[in-house]
Order: C-alpha cells, then sequence, then structure tokens
C-alpha cells in the first residue's frame, strides 16, 4: 500500500464511522516498532505501522486507523481523547477500533539469561542484564560472584 491509497483509506473510514471528514495527513512510519500508530496532538497527523498491514492483514489495521482516528476527532472536539477518558473508550467501541495492538514479534521471543553464583554460600543469582562482578557483591553474605559459564 502507498501513501496516497493510506491517505484516501483514513478518509473514507472517517466520514464511514465517524461521520466527519479527516483534513490531515496520514503517513506510514517506518520508525514505529511497538505501536500500530501515532495521532501527532500539535499538526494532527496520523502515522501507521506498515508491518501491522503486512503482518496481520487489513481488517486489523482498519481497526488501529480506528483507533487513532478517535484520538483525532475527540482531541479536535476537545473532548477527552486519552486511553483513560470514557469518551475515548465510548466512541472506540462504538467504531470498532481497537484498544490493544497484537504484539509484533521481532526476532528471539526469550530474553537472555545472566546467572551468577557466589563463592561463599553458593546462592545463584538470575539476571535479564549482565553486571560488574566487580563492583557488587552477594546481599546474603557479601561474598564475591562470577558469572556461571553455559
Amino acid at each position: 500500500m502507498e501513501q496516497i491509497e493510506l491517505q484516501k483509506l483514513v478518509e473514507e473510514i472517517s466520514i464511514e464511522s465517524f461521520g466527519k471528514p479527516f483534513l490531515h495527513e496520514a503517513t506510514f512510519n517506518n520508525r514505529l516498532r511497538t505501536t500500530g500508530g501515532r495521532y501527532h496532538l500539535k499538526s494532527h497527523n496520523l502515522d501507521f505501522n506498515l508491518k501491522i498491514l503486512e503482518t496481520f492483514g487489513k481488517l486489523e489495521f482498519i481497526k488501529v486507523i480506528k483507533h487513532e482516528l478517535c484520538h483525532y476527532h475527540l482531541h479536535l472536539a476537545r473532548r477527552g481523547y486519552q486511553h483513560k477518558d470514557s469518551d475515548f473508550k465510548q466512541l472506540l467501541k462504538q467504531t470498532g477500533g481497537t484498544r490493544f495492538v497484537q504484539p509484533l514479534l521481532t526476532g528471539d521471543k526469550t530474553k537472555k539469561i545472566w546467572i551468577y553464583r557466589c563463592e561463599k554460600c553458593k546462592t545463584t543469582i538470575y539476571r535479564q542484564r549482565r553486571f560488574n562482578t566487580n563492583r557488587f557483591v552477594c546481599g546474603k553474605c557479601k561474598g564475591k560472584l562470577f558469572l556461571e559459564d553455559f
């Protein structure tokens, strides 16, 4: 899908679902990683993640468009446009937009776990981040920690 097609699709959905025109710019943003779209408060433009369309198809992408259009129309009407606001939740339910986009799985699903062991009390410590064993000691006995080999 090209930028022109996206603009036309957003304008059509705005008229059909909200009964109001979309008067600003809709674009694809390749830098979006974890979100399906973004509404810009100052410029009123919308950004969308192309990977949502490629991964989950047009139906899920239309739900993301409706979500962002809820932010757009409510903000311009000076009503509650944030996720926590009841106006937003109600309009999202009426239009059939999605509250959360399905997660995009990038690369490896599992996180690396670093295993440290205390020399004195043999306590095993699991961490998601690696740390310098010269700066930290065991929390139980103040013994020296070392990184275990896999």
